[in-house]
């Protein structure tokens, strides 16, 4: 006799390890938000910093998301996960909060570079400050794809 009535539960996707992490959306962002962090933070050590209080916060945003994602794709790729559920809800709130803290970020160093068009070493600080906010945004796009693809996987 068959079972009748009692629907199949649905299976979710496995979480990936190893190589598939660079293959899988939303893993897949991980590292270029890793890479375009590490732009950001290296663009702003190397200007002159003119409002210490705000490009600080850049820093410190751009620097630890770029850790704490370097640390999280890691524990995907050697499979910490053991492939729970929990790991997603993590890894939403995580890039959540993280894009609404670079958006923060990114702001002030737009405001930062803004202010910076007038001052000495024009050509090379306000260059320099343009690149940082130009890879601020982009980061902050990439964590808010990256939390919404798996918000709605």
């Amino acid at each position: 006799m068959a079972s009748a009535g009692i629907p199949a539960a649905p299976t979710q996707p496995a979480l990936p390890s190893g190589a598939a992490v660079f293959k899988t959306i939303p893993y897949a962002f991980i590292l270029p938000e890793i890479l375009c962090g590490t732009w950001v933070w290296i663009l702003v050590a190397a200007t002159s910093v003119a409002f210490p209080l705000l490009q600080g916060w850049v820093m410190y945003v751009s620097l630890s998301s770029c850790l704490i994602s370097l640390l999280l794709l890691i524990s995907y790729v050697f499979g910490f996960h053991r492939n729970s559920e929990n790991w997603k809800v993590l890894d939403s709130l995580y890039h959540g909060a993280t894009a609404i803290l670079y958006l923060s970020a990114a702001v002030l160093q737009a405001n930062a570079t803004i202010t910076s068009e007038s001052g000495p070493n024009l050509p090379l600080y306000y260059e320099l400050n343009t690149a940082a906010s130009f890879f601020a945004f982009i980061t902050t796009f990439l964590y808010i794809l990256h939390a919404f693809s798996i918000y709605y996987q």
